[in-house]
């Protein structure tokens, strides 16, 4: 498939888009494959610049739980792109914060996970996730940008259901190699949320 991507597969930041040799003797799965979507950067870049003219942000659609659903025409696009979103920090390292975003691809072919993790992140190692405890693998650093470093994976049948059944889930981001640190996300009213992404 051709498909023009703002995160192409070359390496970003200094590092490969998958965990390096260093984890390869990880034995968690990694995450399914990734895309990149350019509607979804022009909704994250308004998330994360509130200082942006009220025309060029996102519009709250709706709340489910702490998940908010985000819409906004991107330029050049037919149609509005909407998304859940929720902002979370370390609870002992508030300047340590993720945005997650999650959307179907305009074709509705797939479904995009996207975080959002500070600059300083250690990008070799990867973003961890755990849902309900249950270790979910790593998913690699694809791209820096000034608001953060992004790490997103296309959402398989499988990792879908476990988000949409779970009740917690918790990424992990490396500032060391021995440093991760646990950032919990409760996926209260996700499922609902889900199904009502357009």
């Amino acid at each position: 498939m051709s498909r023009m991507s703002l995160f192409p597969e070359a390496p970003a930041c200094g590092t490969s888009n998958r965990p390096s040799a260093a984890g390869a003797s990880d034995s968690r799965p990694a995450w399914p494959r990734r895309v990149g979507a350019a509607a979804l950067l022009a909704l994250a870049a308004s998330v994360l610049a509130p200082a942006a003219p009220a025309s060029a942000q996102a519009v709250v659609r709706g709340k489910y739980g702490d998940w908010e659903m985000r819409c906004e025409t991107p330029p050049g696009a037919s149609r509005e792109q909407c998304a859940l979103i929720q902002s979370v920090a370390a609870e002992d390292k508030p300047n340590l914060n993720l945005v997650v975003i999650v959307l179907k691809t305009a074709d509705g072919k797939s479904r995009l996970l996207r975080v959002i993790a500070p600059l300083g992140v250690l990008l070799p190692a990867g973003l961890g996730l755990n849902i309900d405890s249950a270790d979910k693998g790593r998913a690699g650093f694809v791209r820096c940008l000034p608001s953060g470093c992004v790490a997103e994976v296309v959402m398989d049948d499988r990792l879908l259901e476990d988000i949409k059944s779970g009740k917690s889930a918790t990424f992990i981001v490396f500032e060391t190699p021995e440093q991760g640190t646990g950032i919990p996300l409760t996926l209260t009213g996700f499922r609902e949320g889900f199904d009502r992404l357009p």
